[in-house]
């Protein structure tokens, strides 16, 4: 496959102004960054603490204690940096900055002399380093530093946190590679490889490229590192789950050139795999290309919710197999979504394809944003597809659902890492070649930025996902670029019109392409967006007869609140087209889907099963809301796919 390369404009190029996201990009900016900031210091009552600011105090010799948390505890810091990074971009707050100028600082005097910044294996396990590469999550936590650094350096044009980031990389650099002095190993939990090609990027350092290759390329050789580290005289677990260790969890099992299926920890999978995708990138590697479009397939296809979400099983966290998904028990973690998003974004990238946005913005729109409440001090660290409160139990196999959002948790990558989402949204909506502009979501805003040494200026303006009209205002000087604008793989009776008159265009790759001297001139395209009965592949076991309902790039599901209890007994009548229904005061306003259907009821029938059919079917009225949007009014059931009646 051919490499085309684009890139995203920068955050302060482009000013999101949207009625559907505002609620969530001004939420992170105004709440949830203070919020974790509370919760980073262990000052909000009623929340599991943090340790994890204390935790650098510790190291730093500022404070006296034990340090505790978790070992991959610091990751959380760097992502609210990277978060805060992003949204000083876009929102400049000179009180924040200082507040993260302060963290950067201690960061710094936490760091070694030898350029080693790791709290746990500091204060905990001083001659473990680098000895545990398999649970120690090392390499991991200084990739989220890395990308922290990168972000920040981007953003302020400060270099201090860019500076503890090199230098910790530069000592991760001469650890590692092939050399005879060096340990051949890799990260157990990838994250690293594409924190060092964006500190490549920023830096033009090579060195940091090519050791983020040598990290992919390494990785699943036999024999397995891992497993040999394991069988070490001194090795110790971390993670007592983690001592019958397959390769598998941690993508290790073959070399990333002979995988095939998406398998282990779902996050580290994407992480890897957007680290793959990177480097084919920037290697013109057409083989690792094609090897990311294979697992792109498989995830797609064959192992992902309809929601955007992927990891079937919460043991491990982790992809099982083709079709297996389950809705009730699956893990579907925020971080994978996102991870994902991440991925589809790369692929999107270096391919010029833009059905990769279908995923990047199904994962967007449904599980990202349910992962955080619209008050922006709760979270979703786990997704499923239909909860029964009752039955979220815990030590039982669901007791990793729960059935409202908590404050916080013991393992809180995902609060920080929706912020960092969030805050830097605006790097989903361009990509920018040196003739092309690809417009990938629909979210209004303004742009600003040069093409052929000539300021270009973009105002796109809709109320997408509500409808599906969308308006572009450009503004340059006689610049000839070619102009492609996604079409969704849901979009009916697509139009583009250009100054008032139909305009021709070519389709490519998903994209209505339009070449032309770009001069005062006003773009406005259209698709029907409708609600639509979506049916599951009688493959997928769970939900064998059973459809859902969707519109545009939201999937809906059934709430208590709407539909009573027992959400189970609903069967859709597919014959009955499903109305949209408008609601200003709901959700910050809301798109309601009403369908007709039935209630299998049986008021008479007490035990669990019968020889006597006394079941009945009684007509009901089925209200679905956004699957993002759920349990933000009062919690109670759940579901997103569900029975459909069958006629002769």
């Amino acid at each position: 496959m051919q490499v085309v390369r684009s890139a995203a404009l920068p955050l302060s190029a482009i000013h999101i102004d949207d009625r559907y996201w505002n609620r969530y990009t001004r939420l992170i900016t105004e709440t949830a960054i203070p919020y974790q900031w509370e919760i980073l210091n262990d000052r909000l009552p009623g929340a599991p603490p943090s340790f994890c600011l204390e935790n650098f105090r510790i190291a730093a010799g500022e404070s006296s204690g034990e340090r505790k948390g978790t070992v991959f505890q610091d990751s959380d810091a760097a992502k609210w940096l990277e978060a805060v990074a992003y949204s000083l971009a876009i929102h400049p707050d000179p009180s924040l900055e200082k507040t993260a100028d302060e963290l950067i600082a201690l960061m710094g005097r936490a760091q070694s002399s030898d350029g080693y910044l790791n709290t746990y294996f500091t204060l905990v396990d001083r001659e473990g380093r680098w000895s545990n590469l398999a649970e120690g999550h090392e390499l991991y936590c200084a990739g989220h530093l890395i990308e922290a650094a990168t972000a920040y350096y981007e953003v302020t044009g400060k270099d201090t946190l860019l500076n503890i980031a090199r230098r910790f990389a530069d000592l991760i650099d001469e650890v590692f590679g092939p050399g005879e002095n060096q340990l051949h190993g890799y990260p157990g939990h990838p994250e690293i490889e594409l924190a060092l090609v964006k500190l490549y990027r920023t830096t033009g350092q090579k060195r940091y490229l090519e050791l983020a290759k040598y990290f992919v390329d390494t990785r699943g050789e036999k024999p397995n590192y891992f497993l040999e580290e394991m069988a070490g005289p001194d090795f110790h677990h971390i993670f007592n789950e983690l001592k019958e260790y397959d390769p598998l969890y941690s993508q290790s099992h073959l070399p990333v050139r002979q995988q095939n299926t998406a398998e282990g920890h779902a996050v580290r999978a994407v992480y890897l795999y957007c680290a793959m995708a990177d480097l084919a990138g920037e290697y013109n590697d057409g083989e690792l290309l094609d090897r990311c479009t294979i697992l792109w397939r498989n995830i797609t296809e064959k192992r992902m919710f309809i929601t955007g979400s992927i990891g079937s099983s919460g043991y491990w966290e982790r992809f099982t197999t083709d079709y297996d998904l389950p809705n009730d028990s699956n893990y579907s973690e925020t971080c994978a979504s996102i991870g994902l998003a991440l991925f589809g974004l790369r692929m999107s990238r270096i391919t010029g394809d833009a059905s990769y946005f279908d995923t990047v913005e199904r994962a967007l729109y449904n599980t990202v944003r349910a992962g955080i409440a619209m008050e922006g001090d709760r979270y979703f660290y786990v997704n499923p597809l239909e909860v029964w409160p009752d039955a979220c139990i815990g030590h039982s196999s669901k007791s990793h659902i729960k059935p409202v959002r908590q404050k916080w948790f013991d393992v809180a990558c995902c609060p920080t890492n929706v912020a960092r989402t969030f805050t830097s949204l605006g790097q989903y909506l361009y990509s920018v070649s040196q003739d092309s502009v690809y417009i990938n979501l629909f979210i209004q805003n303004e742009a600003v930025f040069s093409m052929a040494g000539k300021k270009v200026s973009l105002a796109l303006r809709t109320d997408y996902p509500r409808t599906g009209d969308i308006k572009l205002r450009v503004e340059t000087e006689n610049v000839p670029f070619a102009l492609l604008i996604r079409v969704p793989g849901f979009a009916e009776n697509f139009k583009l019109v250009i100054n008032g008159r139909p305009a021709d265009y070519e389709l490519v790759q998903g994209y209505c392409r339009v070449f032309r001297v770009w001069g005062h001139d006003n773009v406005g395209f259209s698709f029907d967006i409708r609600p639509r009965i979506v049916y599951a592949n009688p493959l997928v076991r769970a939900n064998c007869g059973k459809a859902a309902l969707a519109r545009g790039p939201e999937v809906y599901c059934l709430e208590e609140i709407d539909n009573g209890k027992n959400l189970s007994a609903l069967y859709l009548d597919p014959s009955a087209r499903p109305e949209e229904v408008w609601q200003e005061d709901l959700l910050g306003g809301t798109m309601l889907i009403r369908c007709k259907g039935k209630r299998l009821a049986a008021p008479d029938m007490g035990a669990s099963f019968s020889a006597d059919r006394t079941c009945r079917f009684e007509d009901v009225t089925i209200t679905a809301v956004p699957y993002g949007s759920w349990c933000n009014r009062k919690s109670g059931e759940m579901l997103v796919w569900i029975h459909e009646l069958f006629k002769p």
